[in-house]
């Protein structure tokens, strides 16, 4: 007995579903975003329990600037995408081309400059004296994340360290300047290895906010990437669609768009809560 095989194309990829008025992929993203609101939205919550309940929470550790750039890129890209989209609904590829390569290019920006961030964060140190001064600044040459075991490993031979302090960082322990670290100055110190009690870079081991920060700034990165290499693919080789089922491809956009539109909404809370509050 022999079996009929159907072939029979998947329904509601480019009409809507009657009984959501959607097509199957803008029904999914919109399923998936809600479980991604989900997920960011328990992130903020943590950061908001956690801050209502420090006694301290520290300031001035991000930079407002690169923070505000990286604003600017991801509210670019948001306009560009939706060009890219409008193009191909009016039928012009060409203009598509340019605004989804745009669009790309300045998510490939927004992860140079948040790269930047993150090596200033990772170079950037603690230091706390055997006389209990402590201090913050960076270490001539800036190595990358150091600790206390590299500096007292036997295979660096260090003997002393060139410190740069930042301004109004440093501080003894009874509030008075040492001679060892002189308060509020950007001169170099000589720091003996034998006298540094511990050395921390500005990690989220750090402290909380640290921690908050890097965590949910890192998902937030993860989510760029992956957006971004969508949208790449669309630009690159999954444009070929274009040519043999263009309504279908015009759809695989916007539900690309629409999840780029979640990563900056995303970003547009995370740059108040993190770098201005």
């Amino acid at each position: 007995m022999t079996h009929a095989v159907l072939s029979e194309e998947i329904p509601y990829t480019v009409e809507a579903r009657p009984d959501t008025g959607l097509f199957n992929a803008k029904l999914g993203i919109w399923l998936f975003l809600a479980s991604e609101v989900m997920l960011f939205g328990a992130f903020f919550s943590s950061y908001i329990m956690l801050r209502v309940g420090a006694t301290e929470w520290p300031s001035g550790l991000l930079s407002v600037p690169m923070g505000t750039f990286n604003t600017f890129l991801l509210a670019s890209s948001t306009i560009t995408v939706v060009m890219a989209w409008f193009s191909l609904r009016l039928g012009d590829f060409s203009k598509f081309k340019l605004y989804q390569g745009v669009t790309v290019l300045l998510a490939v920006a927004f992860l140079v400059v948040k790269g930047f961030e993150y090596r200033d964060k990772l170079t950037h140190y603690w230091v706390r004296l055997a006389d209990g001064t402590e201090l913050t600044g960076h270490i001539e040459g800036r190595p990358f994340n150091w600790s206390t075991a590299t500096l007292h490993d036997p295979a660096f031979g260090l003997t002393e360290i060139v410190f740069h302090p930042d301004a109004g960082h440093a501080h003894a322990a009874k509030g008075e300047a040492t001679e060892a670290a002189p308060v509020a100055t950007h001169h170099s110190l000589k720091l003996p290895v034998s006298q540094i009690e511990r050395l921390e870079s500005f990690g989220p081991w750090h402290n909380t906010f640290l921690a908050l920060y890097f965590t949910m700034t890192g998902l937030h990165v993860l989510h760029v990437m992956g957006g971004a290499l969508v949208l790449a693919y669309f630009w690159g080789p999954g444009s070929r669609m274009w040519k043999t089922d263009p309504r279908r491809f015009v759809n695989r956009v916007e539900v690309s768009g629409l999840f780029w539109h979640f990563v900056d909404l995303v970003w547009i809370f995370l740059f108040p809560t993190l770098y201005l509050i």
